[in-house]
C-alpha cells in the first residue's frame, strides 16, 4: 500500500503544478488570436473596399489571405 499512495501522491502532485504552468500560456494566446482578428478585419475591409471599387480580383485575393489567417 506504502508504494501505490507514493505513486498517487507523485501523480497528483504533477498534475497540481502543470495545470498551474499552462496558466501563464494563456495570455500569449490571446495575444495571438487578437493579432489574427486584427490583422483579418483590415484585410476584410480592404477586401469589401476593393469590390465596391470593381476590383474583384483583388477582393477574392484579400479575403481569401483573412480566410487563410485562422486556418493555422
Amino acid at each position: 500500500m506504502g508504494l501505490i499512495m507514493q505513486k498517487l501522491s507523485v501523480i497528483l502532485i504533477m498534475l497540481l503544478f502543470s495545470n498551474s504552468a499552462f496558466a501563464g500560456s494563456c495570455p500569449m494566446m490571446a495575444k495571438k488570436v487578437e493579432e489574427k482578428i486584427s490583422s483579418a478585419q483590415k484585410l476584410y475591409e480592404e477586401g469589401v473596399n476593393a469590390h465596391s471599387m470593381g476590383n474583384h480580383g483583388e477582393s477574392e485575393k484579400l479575403l481569401k489571405e483573412a480566410l487563410d489567417l485562422f486556418k493555422n
